[in-house]
């Protein structure tokens, strides 16, 4: 704390007015910090909060750890939380496609951006004794930045989590696919065979049976099979689903057979694959062109041509003597 004040002194009888303003900053970002922590750790602890969900739930089960963080988070997550309804909109359809689907996700996420955002610049200016050459402009500037840094690593995370379970549900809906068609083949109704299917792919791809599951669960619970598979292309965010499911919901609506349309789809679907791995195998002679060009043709004509090089250069220098 003493070289912190330190610091804080030099600062100040360098810089004049721009000590006043870091540590006018440096003392809110710490007073708002120590503040949320505090109302953070009483609300994780706090009975009388929890006693109230419980019974606003309508149930004596104890709330979940993310419903009760999200409620301490709630005042964090309001300053940054945008005003526009499209760009909430967007963050909870990103949420879910993620697999976030509990109601608090939102609020959650908004929080936890909050935090990262006030602790990175507090963590900047709390290393500034290390820094003592560093001025007080260019330190508050990488207070700044490290702020920007963490609200862009938090959308780069969300991102990122969605590309990973996109790219989970993408490589387990050909398996589906086939288990589904073979179900609906052998005598079984629509529902019957997506809860055998995620059955079936509990194990080997939990992504996908989950959802299959919640799609079966709907059906039981009284939301129309059309919803249902409408909900899922929602949730999912994938082309090849949504397809699948458009499919089945016009299927329906027509009292078409659903053994055929299935079976059509599957084969089309196989086509599609072979095409796109057709289409990827023809790029990889471009993709090759720029590693050879920079990387294997400089160490072959180093190991071919470099040893008459050196025999050239032995020889010009023997006949310069």
């Amino acid at each position: 704390m003493d070289s912190i004040l330190i610091a804080l002194q030099d600062f100040l009888g360098d810089s004049g007015a721009a000590g006043i303003l870091f540590m006018a900053l440096a003392a809110a970002a710490a007073f708002a910090l120590s503040m949320g922590l505090s109302a953070f750790v009483l609300g994780l602890l706090d009975p009388v909060r929890r006693r109230l969900g419980q019974l606003g739930s309508g149930s004596n089960e104890r709330p979940s750890a993310a419903t009760t963080m999200a409620d301490s988070l709630s005042s964090f997550a309001a300053f940054v939380t945008p005003r526009s309804d499209r760009e909430r909109q967007r963050v909870e359809r990103l949420l879910i496609h993620a697999g976030y689907r509990s109601p608090s996700a939102r609020t959650l996420y908004y929080g936890v951006k909050a935090l990262v955002v006030m602790i990175l610049p507090m963590a900047v200016l709390l290393a500034s004794p290390l820094l003592p050459r560093i001025t007080t402009n260019r330190l508050m500037l990488f207070a700044a930045a490290a702020g920007y840094l963490g609200w862009v690593a938090c959308s780069m995370w969300l991102d990122r989590q969605v590309a990973n379970r996109q790219r989970a549900l993408r490589a387990a809906f050909p398996d589906a696919l086939d288990l589904l068609v073979v179900c609906v083949e052998s005598g079984l109704g629509l529902a019957p065979a997506l809860a055998r299917v995620a059955d079936e792919l509990a194990v080997s791809h939990p992504a996908l049976g989950d959802e299959l599951a919640l799609v079966n669960a709907e059906m039981r619970a009284g939301v129309e099979r059309g919803v249902a598979l409408k909900n899922l292309s929602e949730r999912t965010g994938l082309e090849d689903i949504r397809g699948m499911t458009a499919l089945l919901v016009q299927t329906m609506r027509f009292g078409t057979s659903i053994a055929d349309a299935l079976r059509v789809y599957s084969e089309e679907f196989r086509d599609k694959r072979t095409q796109a791995a057709e289409e990827q195998a023809a790029k990889i002679g471009t993709k090759m062109i720029f590693p050879l060009v920079l990387f294997i043709f400089p160490s072959f004509f180093l190991v071919v041509i470099g040893p008459a090089v050196i025999g050239l250069i032995e020889v010009f220098s023997q006949i310069g003597k």
